[in-house]
């Protein structure tokens, strides 16, 4: 009897946890569903019926307007050389400040952290008219290399605290004993420390690229034309006073999840071990 009630119960709440389960994937799948069917729509069909159905009359010709008929290609491009630049850049700094305060012990080293999050946790628009004016002086507005100098200064923090969390994560006789058998400090970083974080490399590297490739603030301040523009840039500036041409703009989203779903399933699995190292410690 006490069995059957067992069973019973762990039946009962397994179909409650597979209900949420589904009611969680389709609360974040069915967006992006929608906006994949939405770009395949005749433009007249979305502003008649904006949350109709209709498969007849389905179409390519909002992908081809995107891709021939405006500078998408181009503000790709620019926005794969600005997110690698920016994960190039925050990735070293933060993998270098990480394993100094990882390893060291100095009196500032907690100050010096929260400096590091109270950068993080300033909202990004106070910092537009300071860097712009930098920018300015040292001639780098509308360049790839001042956009990513730019989402340096909010992705670099981050960085710093999530490299710093999988070195503690390290024992330290590990280099304790490539320094015995000859290796320099930074000889055991490069040998022995950073094949280890792998995971957390990627996951790092992965988190900074995305951040870097949504931003939509300092792009739109600092460029001014299709040199170093990005993609979320041009998607805004296809909204027009007079139109707002949802076949467009969601063939454009759809696009540009493209590059983000090739990074990711190349990067996914280090980066899900990445996130998960150091829960547990033995």
């Amino acid at each position: 009897m006490i069995m059957k009630k067992t069973i019973k119960k762990f039946s009962l709440s397994s179909c409650f946890i597979n209900f949420g389960l589904i009611f969680l994937l389709v609360f974040a799948l069915f967006p992006i569903v929608w906006t994949i069917y939405t770009s395949f729509r005749v433009e007249m069909d979305i502003i008649k019926n904006p949350t109709g159905l209709n498969f007849s009359e389905l179409n390519f010709n909002a992908y081809r307007e995107v891709w021939t008929g405006t500078d998408f290609p181009v503000l790709i491009k620019n926005s794969l050389i600005t997110s690698f630049l920016t994960m190039v850049m925050s990735l070293t700094l933060g993998t270098l400040a990480g394993y100094s305060l990882s390893r060291s012990d100095f009196r500032a080293k907690e100050t010096v952290l929260l400096v590091y999050l109270l950068v993080r946790v300033i909202p990004g628009v106070l910092l537009l008219i300071p860097i712009f004016l930098l920018m300015q002086k040292f001639n780098l507005l509308d360049t790839h290399i001042g956009l990513a100098l730019a989402y340096t200064t909010f992705t670099l923090p981050a960085a710093v605290w999530l490299m710093k969390g999988f070195f503690d994560g390290l024992p330290i006789d590990l280099e304790n004993a490539a320094r015995v058998d000859g290796c320099s400090r930074m000889g055991a970083l490069w040998r022995v420390v950073l094949p280890l974080v792998l995971p957390g490399i990627a996951a790092t590297a992965t988190l900074v690229a995305i951040e870097a490739w949504n931003d939509v603030l300092f792009a739109l301040m600092i460029t001014s034309s299709t040199d170093a523009r990005t993609w979320p840039v041009g998607m805004k500036l296809l909204i027009g006073e007079f139109q707002l041409p949802w076949g467009q703009l969601t063939a454009t989203a759809v696009l540009s999840l493209i590059p983000v779903v090739i990074g990711f399933s190349f990067a996914g699995r280090r980066m899900v071990a990445g996130l998960t190292a150091g829960g547990v410690k033995e």
